[in-house]
This record gives structure tokens, C-alpha cells and sequence, in this order.
């Protein structure tokens, strides 16, 4: 079969960042929570003047990767969350939020609406965690690293990046970077959505189901991280623009109300 210039291009990019190519969506039918029996059961709009200490804290404030997580680059205003990426002299700073121990879950429908960062080197990221990963080697009773969504420039304006982690530790294992291709995904507000079961992750994109994972399953209660990710090199961090920003409109949980 021909390639078009288009498939050719995120064939290469997929090689070349060692990644699953890109992919189009599953399914041309958009995914609605309620109408698949799913219950709304936790959601923050961000309609303060800050952070709401309920829900979220800022997460892991100190050194992270080349970078310095603080306070100062989280904010909320004008109904949004703002996660920053700053440069303060010969400073870094971060930014992320969580809800450890303020909201822990496990199965559901996980959504969040958000503006992606323009930059390449750094990246947002909306992933769930488990607080036990490091203790054992079993997802199902340790916990996963599921990344909802990352968006990492260098593979193109037009693919997010998904991924699930689990066994940290020498044995980490991972189900290898998942791309989905979104024309359009890095201008204006998108959803990135995770449906997790006991048995599958489905990843969406816009409410378009993109990847269907039966590996490494939790079946642990996590909870929620928004955050806006350095890397460990300077030299990645050549074209990054300061300021940047993550913007989320909104974060929104679902569970079936006849449970699973």
C-alpha cells in the first residue's frame, strides 16, 4: 500500500522517538459517559480564585527532573487551572497538582478539557498514580502509572501520547508509548479521556476511542495528577518558550451507578 506524505511522516516519528506510529481513532462514534450508564461523582471547574484545597494540593513542590515544582507556577483564574512553566533568573519552575489523599478511585470514566502547551522540550500531562507502585511488582495489587495524556511537541503539533506504567523499580515494565493522531489537538481546548475496567484501559481523545490496553491493569484505588513536565537534559529544553502554559477547564469523574 502507497503511504501518503501524511501516514509516511508519523511512520518516521514513530520509529524514530521508539513509539508506537500514530494512529487514527478506533471508532467514528463519540464516547458519552452518561449515556453508557456512568454517574458524574467528582469534578472541579476551577471557578475560584484558587486552588481548591479540597480537591487538589500542589504536588511534590522541590527539585524535579532539571526543574523546581513551586507554588508560584500553579494558578486558577478566569475559570481555568494554569499550570506554568517559568524561568526566574537561572531557575526553573514546575508545576503540578493532585488529589492524594483527598480523592482516591479506582474504574471509571476519567476526563479532563484542556488548552496544551505550545512549546517543545517540556510537556502537560494528565495521568492517575498509585501511591503502593514501588512496593511490588503486580499491578493489580501494586498499582499503575496510567498516562491519560501527554503532549510532547517534538512528535508533531498533531499526536498526544499515552502510556501505562507499573513495577517500579529494575523490573519496570511499561505497554510502550501509545500515539493517537488528532489534527488540530495542539490549537484551542480539547478532552483526553481513560475508561479503566478490572481487565482494560480505553484511551480517548475528543470522546474518540483510540486504544483498547489489557496490560498492566491496576485494580487499586489512585488518584489524579495534572502537571506540566521538564526533562532531564538542558539541551531538550532549546526551542522551549517561557512562559508556557497547561490550561485545564475542567476535570470530571464518572463511575457506573450499577458499579462493575
Amino acid at each position: 500500500m502507497k503511504l501518503t506524505p501524511v501516514f509516511l511522516f508519523l511512520f518516521v516519528i514513530g520509529f524514530a522517538f521508539a513509539q508506537r506510529p500514530a494512529q487514527g481513532p478506533m471508532s467514528k462514534k463519540r464516547f458519552n459517559p452518561e449515556k453508557q450508564g456512568y454517574k458524574l461523582v467528582w469534578e472541579d471547574q476551577f471557578k475560584g480564585k484558587s486552588l481548591d484545597t479540597s480537591k487538589w494540593a500542589v504536588r511534590g513542590v522541590g527539585p524535579r527532573a532539571i526543574a523546581f515544582v513551586s507554588q508560584e507556577a500553579v494558578k486558577v483564574e478566569n475559570g481555568y487551572l494554569k499550570l506554568y512553566i517559568l524561568k526566574k533568573g537561572d531557575s526553573l519552575l514546575g508545576s503540578a497538582v493532585g488529589t492524594q489523599g483527598k480523592f482516591m478511585s479506582k474504574y471509571g470514566y476519567y476526563e479532563c478539557r484542556a488548552k496544551l502547551q505550545k512549546s517543545q522540550g517540556v510537556w502537560a500531562a494528565f495521568w492517575l498514580q498509585s501511591p503502593q507502585i514501588s512496593q511490588g511488582e503486580d499491578p493489580s495489587k501494586f498499582g499503575a502509572e496510567i498516562d491519560i495524556m501527554e503532549f510532547f511537541k517534538k512528535l508533531g503539533t498533531d499526536i498526544v501520547s499515552h502510556n501505562v506504567h507499573w513495577a517500579y523499580g529494575p523490573n519496570q515494565q511499561s505497554t510502550k508509548g501509545m500515539q493517537s493522531y488528532r489534527r488540530g489537538v495542539s490549537l484551542g481546548f480539547h478532552t483526553f479521556g481513560l475508561e479503566w475496567f478490572p481487565d482494560k484501559y480505553i484511551f480517548y481523545v475528543d470522546g474518540y476511542k483510540y486504544y483498547e490496553v489489557t496490560d498492566g491493569i491496576s485494580n487499586i484505588e489512585e488518584y489524579m495528577i495534572l502537571s506540566m513536565e521538564y526533562p532531564s537534559k538542558k539541551e531538550e529544553i532549546l526551542k522551549t518558550i517561557f512562559p508556557d502554559v497547561f490550561m485545564v477547564d475542567y476535570v470530571k469523574v464518572y463511575q457506573k451507578k450499577e458499579g462493575y
